[in-house]
């Protein structure tokens, strides 16, 4: 399923004033320090949205903290690929797993998934590391996403997929953030 040597990993707009205003907000940002940290751990790039952070702020510090090397993109669209840097940078990247986690699933996540799959991207939606104002957008985004071909994981999927097997040297160590 995972490819990690042709993956990376997008977050987007894990900014403060948004955590906080969504449904089970603070569980998409402990889920998505999570898939910050294996994806740390596995050399997989991170890419990092913020939404018009003059208005919204920045990526939560938390997390912040944890995503150093991360690669950031301002953006005042919903989709993320209508920031031509980002668009960009994906496609100069040459890999096609993108595993894609943020706030709000039914707006930016929703866009910025169906323009990833419209340029031939692989696209998995971290679903525990996603949140929206309301449980029923939520769920309608899950499906709209399902419909379009995204595939939907979770952290812990989403670990196992990466390491495929418990001889990994990185095995114990990456089992430890979800125990």
């Amino acid at each position: 399923m995972f490819d990690s040597a042709n993956t990376l990993l997008l977050m987007i707009d894990f900014q403060e004033k948004l955590i906080k205003s969504v449904f089970k907000g603070e569980v998409a940002l402990e889920n998505s320090i999570k898939i910050a940290n294996i994806a740390k751990s596995l050399n997989i790039p991170v890419l990092v949205t913020e939404q018009y952070p003059k208005g919204l702020g920045a990526t939560d510090d938390t997390l912040k903290n944890n995503i150093s090397g991360a690669k950031y993109f301002e953006k005042v669209s919903f989709s993320a690929l209508l920031n031509e840097e980002l668009k960009n940078y994906l496609l100069n990247t040459g890999k096609k797993q993108i595993i894609l986690c943020g706030i709000e699933l039914h707006i930016c996540v929703l866009q910025t998934a169906l323009d990833l799959l419209k340029n031939g991207f692989e696209v998995f939606i971290i679903s525990d590391a996603c949140a929206s104002r309301k449980a029923s957008e939520y769920n309608i985004g899950i499906e709209l996403l399902k419909q379009y071909g995204a595939k939907i994981v979770t952290v812990e999927i989403t670990l196992f997929g990466l390491l495929k097997t418990s001889s990994h040297e990185k095995f114990k160590q990456l089992q430890a953030l979800i125990k």
